[in-house]
Formats: structure tokens, C-alpha cells, sequence
């Protein structure tokens, strides 16, 4: 096994907490209001100027202490908690600032200590904003969560109970424009539905009789009843909630080593100011004072405010853009493998087809009365509950229906007398009485990967029926994209080569793995991890499960088993593989604007720290260039929630 598969395990649970908290909740309005109370002393304090100075640095003191009370808290209230948990000196940002400002003050700068802290409070307000607005979707779909449902009681009456009293076999009634209590199966009545919080699509669609139904969606105008399949805290929504919520917890790993050095960082930042002050008199020539001043300058501009921001809401704005469009990610870590992927196999039932077969070619014996013939054959296929026989149905819909008594002989297939003559539908080689006509059409089809069954007329063959499960509309071009960025496309399939090959040309894939057994590809997805680095997998059944937790990022089809989207990382709910695309798309954006980030913050630190030791920075300058530069990477960070132009096909 090779390392990287050793190393690999799927845990997610995994709460990359560090101790510094993203949040910023700092108890709702209150400090809002605080801070705009702030705002004005600040105001006051300059409209009095240099001309009451007395008054002034009152009003800036106001400032400081309303506008600026949460970071002073935080600066020293989390560096004594974290360091009393990690048992070692863990001092964040806001602990830096806080000293800044006090050094301010302590030489007679009131006014530039106050500007610190209104600026720096405002820029931390406008990233809580953004880490809000990524989450505020989750707080939408919560919102979106049933609580009420109809139930269908014997006597046929209805009562409305919540939603956590229905149990799975109750009848429900749900009524134009209400929100589907729960997930369940249409018994009776016809619709149309608003699936969208489910798979991110706008189109409503056509609910009839044995329909399944989603818990959360919303009816259209039909009316009808349902029996419920589902308990509410295990429906397909629920499941989403789970996900989405658990994925703002798992961060990029940028993000998360980021977060590990920040209070090394900090620390440094610190043990280097002795260093910095004793620098200004014996070094640099300066009086005492403005050493002090200028190592006051220092704090602020290493304080890593713009490299804290760099990661953390470029990450939860993509997978709230994602989540918006129908890709469900189990956390911001999975996005950078996926971005970094150099191979990905594909199962093809479900997943590069339709999973079910249609009828892709038929001819029949000339002179023969075709549309009597084919009554005849879905007749008898309506007696049949094999798959072949519903595509042939659904073939040839609207047929008249004869009254025919069939026999399904095991070996043979269907046969049937109508006035002495025996019409039987089966495989090739059931038929000895073959043309060479049919002989050559059954090889050639059979060579593109197709099943054939002929109909025979008295044991000679007078036509044939060609099916296949055929790639999905998405499949051929996500499988190019994935080429087309050099990464090698797999499918994995329990097919014959033959059929395997014949759908991986139609594709367009570069490599097919036919007649795999289930418990083979976890081994094969390995192989590929061995051969070509990290690898992806896309699966939708039970049997997919172990080769979605072996590989680097486990994907599921959302119209899969529950299994499958339990172990994998990614989940697309509709089974468009265009939105797996246009996830790998975004996941290479959110690494190259994060490290536009990291690599803006670092420059902006290094010429402030230059221009301070040149004489050509003062406290107002450093505070308004510093939090100018978080301000820009958090609006950088900020257009992740846009879809951007190029992809909007997608």
C-alpha cells in the first residue's frame, strides 16, 4: 500500500478549532451599537482639536473604551484562556492591538490611539459580516427545515401535528403551496415540485402516482397524498444540514496552519519589541520617544490582521457558492484536494450513465406489419418485470394492449400463441433459426457494447431489439474538462470489457476497467494513487462505498444510497456531473485567491515595517494602510460568493 493511502483516512468529525475564533460574535447588537457610540467620540474628540485638548482626549478615551472594549477583551481575555488550554503563551491579534493602542496613550497620542482601535474594530466588524454571509445560507436552509405536517387520519379525516410525531407508513396531505413535510412516495394526486433547496435546480418537476417527494421542497398547485418513507431527522434535507453544517468546520489546510501559527507569530512579534525600542536610541540615533512611538507603529504593522483574513472566508465563501448550486462539501479541506487532483475514476452505472437502459437501435423482417408487431411485443413485455422490458415499454409508448397470455421460460424469455403462431422475444443464442442478415446486425451491436434479443415469428428470427444504458448528458464533457486540465479519467465498471469499452469511446475516457468485482475497487483507486498521485472517485452505490473512502476525495451522486453520501467528501445533488466541473473550477480559484491573499498581506507588512524604520509612517498612516490591506483581501476573499461569468454555462 503506498504511503499516501496509509495516511489517508476520512474523518469527518474532525473540528479544526484552534482557539481562535472566526465567529466574531461578540453577543449581537451591542456592540454594534457600542462601536457607533465610539465612532462619534472619536468625532467629537477631533472637532475639539488641538484647542481643548483636555476635552479631546477625553472624548477619544470614550472612543477607545466604547468602540474598542470587545478587542481589548479578546486581546486579553482569549491570550490568558488559550494559554491556560495549551499550556504555553498563545497571544492573537487582538492583543497586539490592544498594546498599540495603550503604548499610544501612554505617550500622549490619544488621537492616534483612538483612530487605531475605530478602524481596526470596523474591519474586524466587516470580516464578521462576511464569515456571516457564507453562513447565513446554512441559517436560510435551518430555517427551511419542516415543522409541521397534514396527516391523514383512518376515519379520512386530517390533523396537523409536528413533524417529529410522524412516523414512516403514515399517510400524508399535502396542499398547494405547502412545504413537503418529509420524504415519502405520492399515492395519490398529481403536482409539480420545487426541488431546488435539494439540487439547486429553478425548474419544477412533475410529480405523479409512485413519485418520491423531498422533505423541505415546496408543492406547486396540485394537491395530493403520500406515504412516508422517511423519518424527518433522516430525510435527504436533513442529511444536507448535517453536511453543510459539519463543512464549516473543516477548513483548507492553509487555512487551518494559518490559524496553528498565528500565536507563534504573535509571540514574536512581541519578544522581537525589546529588540525594536533598544534599536531606536542606540542604533538608529532616536530619543526615547519616538523609539517608543515607532515601536508602537511596529505592532501595528506586523500585526497580521490581512493574513488571519486571507483564508478562512475565501473558504466558507466557496462552499456556500457551492452549496447554492448543489455541491454539498463536507468541509474546506476536500476543495483543496479536489483542486489538486491528478486522476479520477468514475463508476459508470449511475454515475457516467443513466443507470438504466433504452432502446438505442430495432429492425424488423420487411413485409412484416410493424405496428402489429410491436403491440404484440409490448404486450407481452408488460407481463415482464425485467429493466429490459420497461425500456422497451417506454420505447414504444401509447400501444394498444392485447390480451395475451405469456410464458417467461428461464433460458428462452417471453413466448406467446396468437392463432396458432408463437411469437417468443429472447436472447441470441435461445435462436438456432438466425439469417445471416441478423446474424451480422446482432455482432455488430453486440460490438458497441449494446444487448440484443431477437423476436422470433415460429422460432425463426424476424427482427431485433438493440438496448444500452447510455452515458448521461453531462458525462462526455465533464470527462473532456477533466483531460483537457491533465488529469487521467478512469471508469471503473462490473461490465464485460466489450460494453465497458464501448461506452468509455462514446465518453471519450482514457482508460476502462471492466469486470470488477465490488470489493476490487477500493484496490484499483489505490492502484491510481500509486500511479498517477491524488485521485478521485465518483461513485452512487453501497458497493462504491470502500473506493470512496480510499481515495483523496470521495464524491457521491446525490440520487445514490445513503451509504455512499455518508463516506464521501463531496456530494452532487443532482447528478450533473457539469457541477463537479464547475466545483474543481471554484476549488482552483479558492487556492489561487487565497495565496493572492497571504501574498498581498505579507508585501503590505514588509513596506510598512521598511517605512517605519525610514522615519516615513506614523501611527494614523500605519492603522489605515494595515486595515485598508485586510479590508481589500477580505473583499477579494468576498467574490467567491459570485459565480463567476466564465462558468456560468456550468
Amino acid at each position: 500500500m503506498s504511503s499516501k493511502q496509509h495516511n489517508h483516512n476520512h474523518d469527518h468529525d474532525h473540528n479544526h478549532d484552534h482557539g481562535h475564533d472566526h465567529d466574531h460574535d461578540h453577543g449581537g447588537k451591542f456592540p454594534v451599537i457600542m462601536y457607533f457610540i465610539g465612532l462619534v467620540a472619536f468625532l467629537i474628540g477631533l472637532y475639539f482639536g488641538e484647542g481643548m485638548v483636555l476635552y479631546a482626549n477625553i472624548a477619544f478615551g470614550l472612543s477607545i473604551l466604547t468602540a474598542g472594549y470587545h478587542i481589548i477583551l479578546e486581546g486579553f481575555g482569549d491570550t490568558i484562556r488559550n494559554t491556560m488550554r495549551a499550556k504555553k503563551f498563545s497571544p492573537n491579534i487582538h492583543l497586539l492591538m490592544a498594546l498599540a493602542t495603550a503604548g499610544a496613550v501612554a505617550i500622549g497620542n490619544w488621537e492616534e490611539g483612538a483612530l487605531l482601535i475605530v478602524i481596526f474594530a470596523g474591519a474586524h466588524f466587516l470580516e464578521a459580516y462576511v464569515d456571516g454571509k457564507s453562513k447565513r445560507e446554512i441559517k436560510n436552509l435551518l430555517e427551511m427545515n419542516p415543522t409541521e405536517a397534514r396527516i391523514v387520519l383512518p376515519n379520512g379525516s386530517t390533523k396537523v401535528i409536528p413533524v417529529d410525531q410522524v412516523k414512516i407508513g403514515d399517510t400524508l396531505q399535502v396542499l398547494n403551496g405547502d412545504q413537503i413535510p418529509t420524504d415519502g412516495v405520492i399515492l395519490s394526486g398529481t403536482t409539480s415540485v420545487d426541488e431546488s433547496s435539494i439540487n439547486g435546480e429553478s425548474i419544477p418537476k412533475e410529480k405523479n402516482i409512485g413519485d418520491e417527494v423531498f422533505g423541505s421542497t415546496i408543492n406547486g398547485s396540485g394537491t395530493f397524498t403520500m406515504e412516508v418513507t422517511k423519518d424527518s431527522s433522516e430525510t435527504v434535507f436533513s442529511k444536507i444540514l448535517q453536511l453543510v453544517n459539519q463543512s464549516q468546520k473543516s477548513l483548507t489546510k492553509t487555512a487551518t496552519l494559518i490559524q496553528r501559527l498565528e500565536p507563534k507569530y504573535v509571540t514574536f512579534v512581541l519578544l522581537m519589541f525589546p529588540l525594536v525600542l533598544l534599536s531606536g536610541p542606540y542604533i538608529f540615533g532616536w530619543t526615547w520617544e519616538v523609539s517608543l512611538y515607532r515601536s508602537m507603529v511596529y505592532l501595528i504593522a506586523v500585526s497580521p490582521c490581512a493574513l488571519a483574513a486571507s483564508a478562512v472566508p475565501t473558504t466558507l465563501a466557496t462552499i456556500s457558492n457551492l452549496s447554492k448550486k448543489g455541491v454539498l462539501v463536507k468541509g474546506g479541506a476536500y476543495l483543496s484536494k479536489l483542486g489538486g487532483l491528478k486522476a479520477i475514476s468514475f463508476d459508470k452505472t449511475g454515475t457516467l450513465t443513466n443507470g438504466k437502459p433504452v432502446v438505442t437501435d430495432y429492425t424488423f423482417e420487411n413485409g412484416i406489419d410493424e405496428n402489429e408487431l410491436i403491440d404484440i411485443i409490448v404486450s407481452m413485455e408488460k407481463q415482464s418485470n425485467h429493466p429490459l422490458a420497461t425500456a422497451i415499454i417506454n420505447q414504444f409508448p401509447n400501444r394498444k394492449e392485447l390480451n395475451l397470455a405469456v410464458e417467461n421460460e428461464i433460458g428462452r424469455g417471453l413466448s406467446t400463441s396468437i392463432k396458432n403462431t408463437v411469437y417468443r422475444i429472447g436472447k441470441p443464442t435461445s435462436f438456432s433459426n438466425v439469417s445471416f442478415v441478423y446474424k451480422q446486425k446482432e455482432e455488430k451491436l453486440a460490438a458497441e457494447g449494446k444487448t440484443v434479443v431477437f423476436v422470433g415469428k415460429d422460432e425463426y428470427v424476424i427482427g431485433l431489439i438493440a438496448l444500452m444504458d447510455v452515458p448521461n448528458q453531462h458525462a462526455k464533457d465533464a470527462v473532456k474538462y477533466f483531460k483537457s486540465v491533465g488529469i487521467h479519467t478512469t471508469m471503473i465498471t462490473g461490465d464485460a470489457k466489450l460494453t465497458g469499452e464501448a461506452v468509455g469511446k462514446q465518453i471519450g475516457i482514457d482508460e476502462v476497467v471492466a469486470n470488477v468485482m465490488p470489493e476490487d475497487k477500493a484496490a484499483i483507486v489505490q492502484e491510481q494513487q500509486r500511479k498517477y498521485g491524488a485521485t478521485g472517485m465518483l461513485g452512487d452505490g453501497i458497493n462504491d462505498a470502500p473506493a470512496l473512502v480510499t481515495a483523496d476525495v470521495g464524491v457521491a451522486m446525490g440520487d445514490g444510497t445513503d451509504v455512499a453520501m455518508d463516506v464521501a467528501d463531496l456530494v452532487l445533488m443532482n447528478n450533473d456531473l457539469s457541477k463537479l466541473v464547475y466545483a474543481h473550477q471554484l476549488s482552483k480559484k479558492m487556492d489561487k485567491v487565497t495565496w493572492q491573499n497571504i501574498y498581498f498581506s505579507m508585501f503590505v507588512v514588509i513596506v510598512l515595517v521598511v517605512l517605519n524604520f525610514l522615519g516615513r509612517m506614523d501611527i494614523a498612516i500605519g492603522v489605515i494602510l494595515h486595515e485598508g490591506s485586510t479590508i481589500m483581501v477580505i473583499l477579494n476573499a468576498l467574490r467567491l460568493l459570485v459565480t463567476p461569468k466564465k462558468y456560468l454555462s456550468n
